[in-house]
């Protein structure tokens, strides 16, 4: 029996101080997509931007990426970060969760080298990237925890298809 998935819309975000990048995902979760970017302006103007993602993708949740220091506690940007969610949340009305964006910009941007893309000049194909990688991250780990709570099921009996019979006493 197939049991239909529910449908997951989740926005990844790599805030940065003049730009956030946006990613989105398909609707199983499985896959994150840059998306693009809004370009800071103000606290209005950010919203206003976000929340027309927000209405595009019908949003559920957003996934913001902290640059935690490599001991793993918070320095200043991630504070800023969390510090702008916290004012933005009311605003957009959903749910954030966070995820550690350590070395996410390197990796976004040996993604895009390694699909011939030259990203000179332009950081807003960084910035997207990132928050597609920040996005991944999160829907990976959403899918990890999701298999751990619920176990393999238990193996079947063989049955030959090409009988009707249902399989013996012994095989069960």
């Amino acid at each position: 029996m197939v049991v239909p998935q529910p449908r997951i819309s989740a926005l990844g975000l790599d805030v940065g101080n003049r730009r956030i990048g946006v990613a989105g995902c398909d609707g199983l979760g499985l896959l994150a997509t840059g998306l693009g970017v809004v370009h800071r302006r103000s606290f209005r103007q950010d919203i206003a931007a976000l929340q027309s993602w927000i209405d595009q993708r019908q949003a559920q949740i957003l996934v913001v990426g902290i640059p935690l220091l490599a001991d793993g506690s918070a320095g200043s940007q991630a504070r800023q970060v969390k510090s702008l969610m916290r004012r933005m949340r009311p605003a957009l009305k959903l749910p954030v969760e966070y995820v550690n964006e350590r070395l996410t910009t390197v990796q976004a941007s040996w993604d895009l080298h390694a699909n011939g893309i030259n990203t000179h000049g332009q950081k807003h194909l960084i910035d997207q990237q990132a928050a597609a990688v920040i996005l991944q991250m999160w829907l990976d780990q959403m899918w990890l925890d999701q298999r751990r709570a619920q176990p393999f099921p238990p193996p079947q009996p063989e049955r030959d298809p090409s009988t009707s019979d249902p399989p013996s006493p012994e095989c069960l």
